[in-house]
């Protein structure tokens, strides 16, 4: 019936997340770690991407931006101090 997912996967530090470690639902501030954490439990399979866009009231723009400039900038990228020097590459 439902999806398997996994039941921990790695974070971005390299530290187990859970579902219960995960930022909470309704999360407003979001700082770096936060959404690096959404980002690697997504691709863990931790939870899917349209659970995280549910929970966390996210458009999938914006998720997909957070992925990509993690990606390409790491944790640096997510801070919102920095969104404009990552965002003009």
């Amino acid at each position: 019936m439902g999806i398997n997912h996994p039941m921990n996967v790695i974070g971005p530090d390299g530290n187990l997340l859970t579902i219960d470690s995960l930022p909470k639902p309704g999360t407003r501030r979001w700082v770096a770690r936060r959404k690096a954490e959404v980002v690697a439990a997504v691709r863990g399979g931790l939870i899917s991407l349209p659970e995280a866009c549910g929970r966390y009231q996210l458009s999938l723009g914006e998720f997909k931006s957070w992925q990509r400039l993690f990606d390409k900038h790491g944790l640096a990228g997510l801070r919102t101090t920095q969104t404009k020097k990552y965002r003009s590459d």
